[in-house]
């Protein structure tokens, strides 16, 4: 555990609510090594920002029971003091929140947004942090960042408000970036700017960096490691070669086949994922995908509706299915591949 910036074991976040508990993280584990790009992904509501925002210690305490481990650095988060978690955010571990427009206060400059998180963290005086701020916006490629530090957040476009969410993130050097959907309600010329400067960014600072997306092909592109996620828990860990070429469980398998391909055969339809996410009230019994899985009755007997599987193996490539290692590879080549119209290959 100590050669990983951040260990996650067994965690849990259940909020309390009229309606019951809300199991939305419900036994979550993986490690994240510096400079590494882990790319989180699932449906919405699977419990990616959750998880992530209680390593922040961003929930509420009175309507929230957190459990299980958050190593960061050697340090529990788990029940750390406010305090403590105060001193960590935004210097140590910072976030890229999904939309810059209401992340960002339209009262203050960008210039001034910027400043208060350097001073808050190194006590440095207003000049020095002014230009800090014109350093750090000069570093995520706002033009004239001398006059655009003393603008406020409506005169930036989308692209270049989420520009400036990732110059406030980083003006500390934090060892860990969370990124939130960092390139939703962009257009496809911004994203792909972003994406870059995050990757120039990382490569510059060695900073480590969780990615929260829905979005394979921005998984494809980023990330070293991919975590699916689904009804709160993992269901397949393993580096992004190994999950987008050969992908083990069946919602891996529906969440790629529902997103077109540049090699796939244009005559052929995407396949979505059908049915709703479950309820995290009360979840289905076994496995909480089974109500959706269209291989559920290959599996022997009833382990799909009354066991819920273990991730297997624990390190590597691994997914939670109770389908057979040879059921699923044979699944997936004759299948899954000429279902989705990718010639024998998963391309993300």
């Amino acid at each position: 555990m100590n050669d990983f910036l951040l260990s996650v074991r067994d965690l849990k976040v259940h909020f309390a609510t009229e309606d019951g508990v809300v199991k939305a993280v419900d036994g979550l584990s993986y490690d994240l090594a510096k400079g590494r790009t882990l790319g989180i992904v699932g449906e919405s509501g699977s419990g990616k920002s959750v998880s992530n925002l209680a390593i922040l210690g961003l929930h509420n305490p009175e309507k929230t029971t957190t459990g299980g481990e958050i190593v960061f650095n050697g340090q529990q988060l788990v029940g750390a003091k406010e305090q403590t978690l105060r001193k960590l955010r935004g210097n140590d571990i910072s976030m890229i929140f999904q939309d810059p427009l209401t992340s960002l206060s339209p009262f203050y400059t960008i210039g001034e947004q910027i400043a208060e998180t350097y001073r808050r963290h190194t006590g440095a005086n207003k000049k020095q942090a002014r230009e800090r701020a014109v350093e750090m916006l000069k570093k995520v490629g706002i033009p004239q960042p001398d006059r655009r530090v003393d603008e406020y957040p409506h005169q930036f476009s989308g692209g270049m408000r989420q520009r400036a969410m990732i110059a406030i993130a980083l003006c500390c050097d934090p060892a860990l970036l969370i990124a939130d959907e960092p390139t939703t309600a962009l257009d496809v010329t911004v994203q792909a700017q972003i994406l870059d400067l995050l990757r120039e960014l990382q490569s510059e600072f060695n900073t480590a960096i969780i990615l929260i997306t829905h979005d394979m092909g921005v998984v494809a592109q980023m990330a070293d490691d991919v975590l699916v996620m689904y009804a709160g828990r993992c269901v397949e860990r393993g580096t992004v070669r190994e999950v987008l070429k050969a992908p083990q469980h069946p919602y891996s398998w529906g969440l790629l086949s529902s997103i077109p391909h540049l090699s796939g055969d244009v005559d052929v339809p995407l396949v979505p994922v059908r049915g709703t996410p479950p309820s995290l009230i009360d979840p289905p019994p076994g496995c909480p995908f089974n109500p959706r899985c269209d291989f559920a009755g290959r599996v022997p007997g009833e382990l799909c509706t009354t066991e819920r599987p273990a991730l297997v193996p624990a390190d590597g490539h691994g997914s939670a299915c109770h389908l057979s290692i040879s059921d699923k590879q044979v699944i997936f080549t004759e299948e899954i591949l000429p279902k989705a119209g990718l010639g024998g290959t998963a391309h993300a």
